[in-house]
């Protein structure tokens, strides 16, 4: 039974993403220096399965290079799997169905990432920004605010 994105209906598996997902933002938001968060972040990564690694570790990539190459945007969120799960095949992701959040609004986003064996490090990364999602979809999407 899944509800959303934020744990509710996903029993025990699903409140252990989100608390992990929590403390990957937070310690995203806390941190000063670039260094911090990738040091931080690193360490967070490190207490996943290698699965949810690869898929939060090319989530953030997606959030940083949005960040710096498309300047009106300020990801806060990703998530790859929002219209339907992204396709996993070793260290590669293919998000065709994702998106992320800025400035409280959500948009499309389709990407391909592949990572090293480890999932700490990304190796190549493409992705597309596509039209922003009316936020009468976001529940079915399992987006929130």
């Amino acid at each position: 039974m899944r509800k959303n994105r934020a744990g509710a209906g996903y029993g025990v598996r699903g409140e252990r993403m989100r608390r992990i997902a929590l403390m990957i933002g937070a310690s995203l938001l806390w941190a000063g220096a670039a260094h911090a968060i990738d040091g931080r972040f690193e360490r967070s990564l490190q207490k996943l399965a290698p699965t949810d690694r690869l898929e939060q570790l090319c989530d953030y990539e997606a959030m940083q290079r949005i960040r710096k190459e498309h300047r009106p945007y300020r990801p806060d969120r990703a998530v790859a799997g929002a219209e339907k799960q992204p396709s996993v095949n070793a260290d590669t992701i293919v998000a065709k169905a994702g998106a992320f959040r800025s400035r409280k609004k959500w948009y499309t986003l389709s990407y391909t990432c592949t990572a090293a064996p480890d999932h700490l490090k990304v190796t190549s990364f493409s992705y597309t920004i596509g039209a922003e999602i009316p936020e009468d979809k976001w529940a079915s999407y399992g987006l929130w605010e």
